[in-house]
């Protein structure tokens, strides 16, 4: 156990060697009500890399998100975390091999963020079984990392939108799982909240976690991410890292828009030509 909450020890059949890949998704589809969501979906995550899976509305990345996090079973493919298929895992075990921060968290009245945090421990508890130090240094952990020192008694309805994704992020942390799965997590927040995620994911990268960010941002996945995943009409048509795969080309075929990706020493942008000129 570290100050950050991760337990790997906790599922010694299941931790990485560091040969295999923290996650492997293969050929992944989807089929809801009869329609094909996800038509051919892959991703690979290592440890200590992040990455973005990027595409336009209705491209499939929160579908696929939910796949492979055994949130939503596929249709076909294969989903593997750290070499074990994702249809023989179960429940708390799955808990403790990834953490899916969703888009839109549910803020009910009366729960605090030392209580939300909290829950993020329920897979390594039994039933009535109270917190034992390692979960309480577990969670103490996690509050410090995602930089909420100070904010334990608060509720959740008193937060503001960065405030609250970085306490998603902990509860994540608290799970103690090697891969963190955040869906759109700054898709509301402004500038500076933006900021303050991405720098608090890229710091858990060098910390030799997994990262899986779901965003709309192309910029943000440039500037953030170690390899994207660009996804359209249900399928994964390129992987690699951003400079490469971002190309004005991939933009104007997948987007159907004119821009080109600037990036230079951790900045980037986006140059959109916003009005067709005449």
């Amino acid at each position: 156990m570290t100050g950050s909450g991760r337990d790997l020890g906790s599922v010694p059949d299941l931790a990485p060697n560091g040969a295999t890949p923290l996650l492997e998704a293969q050929g992944v589809r989807v089929t809801i009500g009869g329609t094909e969501i996800l038509r051919h979906a892959d991703l690979r995550l290592e440890a200590g890399e992040l990455v973005a899976i990027v595409g336009p509305n209705g491209a499939g990345k929160s579908t696929f998100a939910r796949a492979f996090c055994g949130l939503r079973k596929p249709t076909g493919g294969t989903v593997r975390w750290s070499g074990v298929d994702v249809s023989t895992i179960r429940g708390r075990r799955l808990a403790r091999l990834r953490a899916f921060v969703p888009q839109r968290a549910q803020v009910p009245n009366g729960v605090t963020v030392k209580d939300a945090i909290a829950i993020g421990r329920s897979a390594h508890l039994k039933p009535l079984q109270s917190f034992s130090a390692a979960d309480r240094e577990a969670i103490a952990g996690a509050t410090a990392r995602a930089r909420l020192d100070g904010m334990e008694d608060r509720q959740l309805n008193t937060l503001s939108g960065g405030e609250l994704q970085r306490v998603q992020i902990a509860v994540g942390l608290a799970q103690g799982a090697p891969v963190l799965v955040a869906d759109e997590p700054t898709a509301q927040l402004d500038l500076g909240a933006t900021a303050a995620v991405s720098e608090l994911l890229r710091d858990l990268v060098h910390d030799d976690y997994g990262i899986v960010l779901i965003v709309h941002d192309l910029a943000l996945a440039a500037a953030v991410a170690d390899r994207v995943v660009v996804m359209s009409d249900g399928r994964t048509i390129a992987t690699g890292p951003p400079v490469e795969v971002l190309s004005k080309e991939m933009i104007g075929e997948v987007w159907n828009v004119e821009a080109e990706l600037i990036s230079h020493e951790g900045r980037s942008g986006l140059h959109v030509e916003w009005l067709g000129r005449t």
